[in-house]
């Protein structure tokens, strides 16, 4: 069945963006699959009620993004995913509001603890006063929201913690998990934080561990948090 796709209404927010929004969550989601073509730019300014330079304008940032590619007389075809950027935060953003959130936040869980237990190493060792000062704020911090549980503060308090933990690692290629990754670690948090499943005594254990400057136990520690059974995540996802 032939792609289609909704009226784009104006709001302040730019029309291309609107656009390669409404493009990227069709081929995230697999609607339209790899390989495949998307509509042509004039099929695509009737569907939308837009301009073709609007058209173009968002698929040369999807195009950016790894998302799509346009070649003369073949039109523009969704790449390969090994071609996407996952990493970009707008393409997180894209994919967290679009992918199956069980199957997204369990690879998410993968990848966290295929580096976070590093990084928790490498902050034990590396991590500066006042890295240590802002790291033992925000533990702290989680310490006083366990005593009377509230979600939205939780993942505010629990967000900062993991993310100067990438922070004080000293390693510059880690640093950006700490921030580009925000919008995915709030749908994780949200999504597997309960009252009673807040793990405070795990996060607790790599705090002490960092404070100690013992990497092998911080590492440990952060290994013991990110099992899967202490995360609200679909079995088999």
């Amino acid at each position: 069945m032939a792609t289609s796709f909704k009226t784009i209404e104006s709001s302040k927010r730019g029309l291309n963006m609107q656009v390669a929004a409404a493009i990227a969550a069709r081929i995230l989601s697999g609607d339209i699959a790899e390989n495949e073509a998307i509509p042509s730019e004039m099929t695509l300014c009737e569907q939308m009620g837009i301009s073709r330079t609007t058209i173009r304008e968002a698929t040369k940032l999807l195009a950016s993004k790894g998302l799509l590619e346009s070649r003369p007389k073949t039109g523009t075809r969704v790449m390969p995913r090994t071609h996407w950027n996952v990493l970009d935060p707008q393409i997180l953003e894209w994919m967290t509001a679009s992918a199956d959130p069980a199957v997204l936040l369990t690879q998410f869980l993968g990848l966290r603890r295929s580096i976070e237990p590093e990084a928790c190493a490498l902050a034990a060792v590396n991590a500066t006063a006042s890295q240590r000062i802002a790291i033992s704020e925000a533990f702290q911090g989680m310490v006083a929201v366990s005593k009377d549980f509230d979600q939205a503060a939780w993942q505010e308090v629990d967000l900062r913690f993991h993310s100067l933990i990438f922070q004080s690692s000293g390693n510059l290629f880690f640093i950006p998990f700490g921030n580009i990754l925000r919008s995915v670690y709030a749908n994780f948090f949200n999504h597997s934080s309960e009252e009673g499943g807040m793990c405070l005594n795990e996060h607790r254990a790599i705090y002490d561990a960092i404070m100690a400057g013992d990497a092998e136990r911080s590492r440990h520690a952060s290994l013991v948090l990110l099992q899967e059974e202490k995360h609200r995540l679909a079995t088999g996802a």
